[in-house]
């Protein structure tokens, strides 16, 4: 049985103008909405996306009233970094770009100290009472007695840390009386007497020391960026790696009061780094913090085991704290927000805030905050729930105007939840939205009006929680358009130049007789879709099926086989239908044909061929074209050789050919094959004798 092939003549594919696919979306929208569809909020993911204000949503679906807190604006700073908390219930904070300490209390805000610094990044409470403040760029330590201090300059506590340009972090020792201090680029962690006398503690192979905790027994723990390893420092200059994290920094070290170590990683991908050793100074403190979201990792390290707690793929940690009772809080560095987790790994989002990063987290004792930057914003917590409790989903996107259904959710608590809802034409809520509907208190309809996008806003009373969100919608049918068909013939061609030309005269494609067809449309409503195929040949005009009338053919792609047709020119014809998705008078088709394509069956043949000597002369012509390669070899040997025609380029359906075989056949009676063949892989073979 002859092989047969198929190959595009010319343009195979075709396009209909953006204009044509306008008119026809236009036109579509008159027909009714069909396919119910449904926006399903079951997951953390799904149910935190939105706003959450005094709300928490925890990664079993649930939404319950959060954490309420106040809000004390800080005008006098751009950035926040590290904070302490007084005994008297001032809140003390480090803040960028200008270095300067604030005092809060009481919804009070002044400046406590200047450093001269562009950023005071940490705090703690030492010796009697008194606050020591680290920076950057210059590496300097400040004393503040007893925190206090009336917006003075602030009085360097050591001259000079030598080897330090950024202060990341500090710690104290209440036993020892000892401060220690995480610095770069040299990566060591430096220990500090009363006195002001300085000793290298530890020293990394990392440029920067990025965390640092103090254990109950008083060992000291440290993370780097770099490598991202987490220390254990059992004696001065002795560090041994507890963690080695798939990340690009440690940003936070907690060490609960039986010894269970917390510690958050990140990585950037590439968008921020810290300078390296000998590297130079950033030009302010902003470039101190990731540009954009990274991905943020919470491990718990107890009795020597390492287990991931949170791996969040959205956004990185920029803070660290505990509970009393060892519960941590992680602060989010893109979307304003604080996660904990419990030991069952029950993740909960407790805190939503309009400031981009959480700077710093103090959850224990009678008075707990929390710090935000971009903007500067202090909160104090205050309790937990309460008629401020709102949650609102994230913009809901039907992807075409669509009409509204009915609106559930589970409720498991014992007070009252309302649900409301919104729509709307724009993918942010601006004044053409409709107004929120009437409150629901249980599953109906809201009554919201038609439109492409919605959103859902549910308000928790005391003891109220619920989840699995459930809204379904009605779009619009809008036709479905084959915008595309090709063909192409599944011989493998091979000896491509680094172009990606095929080589003329190189090795001769495998002749095959399937076809390979492909489809592409645009289907803006997403409905399932069927397919039907036809194929005509050119010339005539009654088109053939090549899928059998009661296969249901859903794909875009097709293997035809060409087994049984004549050679010639052919044509594709495609159509597309929505009659899986919609009744019978919703249904909407499209149709689309492909250029010229070309069915080869035939091989080539020699229309005359001769040895005269090792002087090889001969013409092979194909019906279709072109020859594609003719090559030589001894009877009995695959070693077969190529050679060229008399022009030297293989581009017509005849070519003649003239040449020197001696090099090939040695002296003396052989027996030589000649074949031949065309670009579809049809080849013709003879044989004869050189004498």
């Amino acid at each position: 049985m002859r092989s047969r092939t198929i190959r595009p003549l010319s343009a195979l594919r075709t396009f209909f103008s953006i204009a044509a696919l306008g008119a026809a979306l236009f036109a579509s929208a008159e027909a009714g909405a069909v396919g119910t569809r449904t926006f399903d909020m079951s997951s953390i993911d799904d149910l935190s996306g939105g706003d959450l204000t005094n709300v928490a949503v925890d990664s079993r679906g649930q939404v319950r009233p959060g954490l309420t807190f106040g809000k004390t604006p800080v005008n006098d700073a751009q950035t926040a970094w590290g904070s302490v908390l007084l005994p008297d219930g001032t809140i003390l904070v480090g803040t960028g770009n200008e270095g300067k300490i604030i005092r809060v209390n009481g919804g009070q805000v002044e400046v406590a100290a200047t450093t001269g610094q562009m950023a005071v990044t940490s705090l703690v409470t030492a010796w009697g009472g008194d606050v020591i403040a680290g920076s950057f760029p210059n590496g300097k330590l400040y004393r503040l007695p007893k925190g206090q201090g009336k917006g003075e300059a602030a009085k360097e506590f050591v001259a000079k840390l030598e080897g330090a340009e950024y202060i990341w972090a500090l710690a104290f020792d209440e036993k020892s009386k000892s401060l220690y201090a995480a610095t770069g680029p040299e990566g060591k962690v430096l220990r500090i007497d009363e006195g002001g006398r300085v000793q290298v503690h530890f020293d990394a192979e990392d440029p920067h020391i990025t965390a640092l905790a103090l254990g109950p027994d008083g060992k000291v723990y440290c993370g780097t960026s770099g490598k991202a390893l987490l220390y254990r420092i059992d004696a001065p200059g002795r560090g041994v790696v507890v963690h080695d994290f798939d990340a690009e920094d440690v940003s936070g070290i907690a060490v609960a009061k039986d010894g269970t170590i917390w510690a958050t990683a990140n990585k950037y991908g590439g968008s921020f780094s810290l300078p390296p050793k000998g590297g130079t100074s950033m030009p302010g403190p902003q470039s101190a913090r990731p540009s954009r979201a990274g991905e943020g990792v919470l491990y718990r390290f107890q009795n020597g085991v390492a287990e991931l707690m949170i791996d969040s793929k959205k956004t990185h940690f920029t803070s660290l704290a505990l509970s009393d009772d060892g519960v941590p809080y992680a602060g989010t560095g893109a979307e304003g927000r604080v996660m904990t987790v419990n030991a069952d790994h029950l993740e909960r989002v407790i805190v939503d805030v309009e400031e981009r990063q959480i700077s710093s987290i103090v959850m224990h004792g009678k008075k707990r905050y929390i710090v935000g930057s971009d903007p500067v914003v202090v909160r104090e917590i205050t309790g937990e729930g309460g008629k401020d409790s709102v949650w609102t989903s994230k913009v809901l996107d039907a992807g075409l105007p669509a009409d509204f259904g009915q609106l559930s959710w589970r409720s498991d608590g014992t007070g009252k939840v309302e649900f409301e809802t919104r729509t709307g034409n724009t993918q942010e809520p601006d004044a053409t939205w409709s107004a929120w509907s009437k409150a629901l208190t249980a599953p109906g309809k809201p009554g919201s009006p038609k439109g492409r996008y919605a959103q859902v806003r549910a308000r928790l009373a005391k003891d109220s929680s619920f989840g699995e969100v459930r809204f379904h919608f009605l779009t619009d049918n809008v036709r479905a358009v084959v915008t595309t068909v090709s063909a192409e013939g599944r011989a493998q061609r091979s000896g491509k130049l680094t172009t990606g030309l095929v080589q003329s005269g190189g090795k001769a494609p495998k002749p095959s007789s399937s076809v390979s067809l492909k489809w592409e449309t645009e289907n803006p409503d997403k409905d399932e879709l069927r397919y039907r195929v036809w194929y005509r040949q050119e010339g005539q005009t009654q088109w053939r099926e090549a899928l059998k009338p009661t296969d249901i053919y859903t794909k875009s792609d097709l293997d035809w086989d060409t087994t049984s047709l004549p050679e010639g020119l052919y044509r594709i014809r495609v159509e597309a239908t929505d009659e899986l998705a919609n009744p019978p008078d919703k249904i909407t088709k499209h149709e689309l044909e492909s250029g010229l394509v070309l069915v080869d069956n035939t091989p080539p043949v020699f229309k005359s061929l001769s040895m005269n000597g090792r002087k090889l002369s001969g013409e092979v012509t194909d019906g279709l074209g072109p020859i594609y390669r003719i090559e030589i070899a001894l009877a009995g040997s695959d070693d077969w050789r190529p050679i060229f025609p008399t022009d030297g380029i293989f581009d017509q359906a005849s070519e003649k050919f003239d040449v020197d075989v001696s090099a090939v056949v040695p002296t003396g009676s052989r027996i030589v094959g000649v074949r031949a063949y065309d670009q579809a892989g049809n080849s013709v073979s003879k044989e004869l004798e050189a004498k």
